[in-house]
């Protein structure tokens, strides 16, 4: 299997798997990308990556407690630089890979059914109503990077103090987004590439970016790196090759030394 996921606690995909696939830890918004590009990688060259999805703060910390990750992918530059900061990645691998957008988005059967339109997401715009009495799915706004660009953009647009009493936190990104999917909440606010990879949601707006601190995915490889084709990985991740593959599910390639 190209790729694992993990939802909730992170498992240790490197332990079940041997020591033969590169071990990625990503934040759970790249599944989609990842998946077919560790795929066109061992088509391409034989070799595996066994890609561990969940929320950057999780992967860190678990990074921190020595997990065999190989290469960590940040949905932030936060958490890159939280275990930069402790030595636990290689300083001269890091770069800034992508960058996103986030949205707020409804069910598609119940926007279909009520004819939903798409709103001006600006200041003191009326989030409440859409809710009704409803929750609004977000991943956890304290920690999760998803979470805390969409707590900046609602308050920076003045209206985070009306709906934070209402806020479903999910453990990740694509746990808020599953919420929606589900009909469980009535709105969520989760990444633009999220709502792309998924035909149950609906997007009703797109935040200004300059309501938020810019959405940007570093990578690096760790500082415990022994795989002897991880920095090969890296560079594929890195290429001309994988760069449809992330534009096609709705991310930003970044230039070297783009922000």
């Amino acid at each position: 299997m190209a790729a694992l996921l993990a939802w909730g606690p992170l498992q240790r995909p490197a332990q079940a798997q041997g020591g033969e696939a590169v071990i990625v830890f990503a934040a759970a918004s790249l599944k989609n990308a990842l998946d077919v590009i560790a795929a066109q990688w061992q088509k391409e060259t034989g070799k595996r990556a066994v890609v561990s999805y969940a929320a950057s703060s999780a992967l860190a910390r678990q990074i921190e407690q020595a997990a065999p990750a190989q290469m960590f992918i940040s949905a932030d530059l936060d958490w890159m630089d939280y275990v930069a900061q402790r030595s636990l990645i290689r300083p001269e691998t890091r770069s800034n890979l992508l960058g996103n957008r986030i949205v707020l988005i409804v069910p598609k059967d119940i926007a279909t059914k009520h004819g939903a339109q798409t709103i001006e997401i600006k200041p003191g715009f009326d989030l409440a109503k859409v809710l009704g009495d409803g929750r609004l799915a977000m991943a956890n706004v304290d920690a999760v990077p998803a979470g805390k660009y969409g707590k900046a953009a609602l308050e920076k647009l003045g209206v985070w103090a009306g709906v934070s009493g209402k806020v479903a936190q999910a453990e990740n990104v694509r746990a808020a987004l599953l919420l929606v999917s589900r009909g469980e909440a009535p709105a969520g606010i989760v990444y633009q590439t999220d709502a792309a990879a998924d035909p149950n949601v609906t997007i009703i707006g797109t935040f200004p970016e300059d309501t938020h601190p810019p959405i940007i995915y570093p990578i690096a490889l760790t500082a415990g790196v022994s795989h002897a084709d991880a920095a090969a990985f890296l560079a594929y991740i890195k290429s001309a090759k994988a760069k449809p593959l992330f534009q096609v599910q709705g991310f930003t390639v970044l230039s070297p030394g783009q922000s």
